[in-house]
């Protein structure tokens, strides 16, 4: 496999996501920025990066929203892609594009992206998905990630999991 995971980069005070049109592709539609990810490095990092590369935006990663899985993918080199959707939060917001990768990089209203038909299909499934969270709470639809000890000594690994009601957790 291959991990390329992308940032929905959403800007919770305007309701607006980050979104870039890809430079030399066949059909240019919207979608979220992001790229491969390194070996060793982790899938929130990736997406950070990534956006950071292509959009000059910063941004901390909230969540994991979404996983595709597709084999056979033209891009992935002969390899099953995982495309793992992070939910991202701007700390900067002067869009400085990477003009090789992108064509195009703008702010766009997140009720816009869920309906139109210049958005990848994923783009556009997982802006209804970031609306229902911006309006429900995004408890809702976040896979948050947290630190556990392996059973290994002095090695942890990440679990990517729904948040657990406080009567769930562990109290050792």
């Amino acid at each position: 496999h291959i991990l390329s995971p992308p940032g929905a980069v959403l800007d919770e005070s305007t309701g607006k996501v980050l979104v870039v049109q890809d430079r030399n592709k066949s059909i240019n539609k919207w979608k979220f920025p992001g790229g491969l990810s390194n070996p060793g490095e982790d899938i929130g990092d990736t997406a950070v990066r990534e956006v950071f590369e292509e959009t000059g935006i910063k941004s901390q990663f909230k969540s994991i929203l979404s996983i595709r899985q597709q084999h056979e993918h033209p891009g992935a080199f002969g390899k099953s892609d995982m495309y793992i959707v992070c939910r991202l939060e701007p700390s900067s917001f002067t869009i400085s594009f990477c003009q090789q990768e992108c064509l195009r990089c703008e702010w766009m209203e997140l009720q816009e992206l869920a309906g139109t038909g210049c958005a990848t299909p994923i783009t556009s499934s997982v802006a209804r998905l970031l609306l229902y969270g911006q309006r429900e709470g995004f408890d809702k639809i976040d896979i948050s990630r947290r630190q556990i000890p392996a059973a290994y000594p002095g090695l942890f690994y990440t679990l990517y999991h729904r948040e657990l009601p406080q009567s769930y957790r562990s109290t050792a």
